[in-house]
């Protein structure tokens, strides 16, 4: 692959998910577009790259897009999040919530499903909670991630990863040696498949959102439009949880930190979210 191919995938990736490659990746596009390019008759990725020059199928675009694509996760990733849902976020919405005893969550990146079940096992754990409808939203560019997670079956490595023994045998029956999550932790969560570069006002209005390690695979000027689109589909008095590790220094100033609450996030109180409170029609209901 030569450096007007490579340059050409920066492009193609950047335009089409917000997907920054840096220059010295190109040993990661070999080795996760070849097998993409082999799938569909093509010799080498130089080949690949001449196809979507050329009028590829937007299937073939779609692929290479999510073979590029992180889908690292696993349960309770980075315990400080969870630990700010668990001691703050949720604690203050039981008040504040109480009216209208109603939550609606949104996973930015969902991935597999590892983040929209942890925080579901967190909130069906509580019983102050019952009763109440929790609508958690998971949402992720690849589709073949979201397949995953909609069928909610992991093998034992994945559920060895972050979930406690107590909630595996809690949440998870066991089916020729993978687990899958139990229905009622399931149809806690609706999967859809979302850019988040594209428009995704019609998802209606949150109380909390977790959009953790995705952030930093854009460019600076694609993190604040995107915080921007975030804020404006958050509650007034709504949450933004990124990752342990992430900050909003140089991002602008759509959300301010919660004091000594690393990770934790409240909307700029300048940039009202909207009013009136929106619910899609075919939000689940715990």
């Amino acid at each position: 692959m030569n450096a007007a191919d490579y340059g050409f995938l920066c492009r193609f990736l950047k335009e089409r998910s917000g997907f920054v490659l840096a220059q010295e990746k190109e040993y990661l596009v070999q080795s996760r577009l070849l097998p993409v390019a082999r799938r569909n008759g093509l010799s080498d990725v130089a080949n690949l790259v001449q196809a979507l020059q050329t009028g590829a199928s937007a299937a073939l675009k779609t692929e290479v897009i999510e073979a590029m694509m992180n889908n690292e996760s696993l349960f309770f990733r980075d315990k400080i999040p969870f630990d700010r849902l668990r001691d703050t976020v949720l604690p203050d919405l039981l008040k504040r919530r109480e009216p209208v005893r109603q939550i609606r969550i949104w996973s930015a990146a969902a991935s597999t499903g590892q983040e929209p079940y942890s925080v579901a096992m967190m909130i069906a754990d509580r019983p102050e909670f019952a009763g109440w409808r929790i609508d958690i939203v998971a949402t992720d560019i690849s589709n073949d991630a979201l397949e995953q997670a909609r069928g909610g079956i992991y093998s034992q490595f994945e559920v060895q990863r972050g979930l406690p023994i107590q909630l595996l045998m809690h949440h998870f029956d066991q089916i020729k040696g993978e687990w899958r999550i139990k229905d009622r932790l399931r149809n806690m969560v609706q999967f859809r498949q979302l850019n988040l570069l594209s428009n995704f006002s019609a998802l209606g209005q949150f109380d909390i959102v977790f959009c953790r390690n995705v952030l930093i695979y854009f460019d600076q000027p694609t993190k604040i439009d995107v915080l921007a689109r975030i804020r404006r589909v958050t509650a007034e008095d709504g949450y933004l949880i990124l990752g342990a590790a992430e900050t909003m220094v140089g991002l602008g100033d759509t959300f301010v930190p919660v004091p000594d609450r690393r990770a934790l996030y409240r909307p700029h109180p300048r940039d009202p979210a909207p009013v009136v409170r929106l619910v899609p029609d075919d939000a689940r209901v715990a």
